[in-house]
């Protein structure tokens, strides 16, 4: 995504993937549709290769449940899978004010032109964005 002369770019943070994509789909429906959704993480992985449902057995890592990790090499350390199984996303304790990206890991790029940035910018707001 480039930003050309003339255009502005918006990024906006969401706490959940659910919110971004209901966003991603009214910004586009307005007509603005240079539009990107990504996870913002600690840890560097990249979303789950395979699906990942626990509740039909296919859950195969506590931390690809909570951190999108299970596509980590099965054969990386173990010291490296303990220290991600000991993070707080996983236990759930210690979650106060813990998070990404301001508990917001969830991010919407926006690029449009100038005369759409209010109209953009109130989209991403009235689903729950930080900009």
């Amino acid at each position: 995504m480039q930003v050309e002369k003339g255009e502005h770019s918006l990024l906006a943070y969401f706490p959940s993937s659910t919110k971004a994509q209901e966003a991603v789909s009214a910004l586009k429906a307005a007509g603005i549709t240079t539009v990107q959704f990504d996870r913002v993480g600690r840890f560097g992985t990249r979303y789950n290769d395979r699906y990942n449902n626990p509740l039909a057995s296919q859950g195969n890592t506590i931390t690809g449940l909570t951190q999108y990790s299970a596509d980590v090499n099965p054969g990386v350390k173990t010291d490296t899978r303990a220290l991600l199984a000991a993070d707080p996303a996983v236990s759930g304790i210690g979650l106060k004010e813990y998070g990404v990206a301001g508990n917001k890991g969830f991010l919407v790029t926006v690029v449009t032109t100038a005369s759409r940035v209010k109209e953009a910018r109130e989209i991403l707001e009235a689903h729950g964005a930080m900009l």
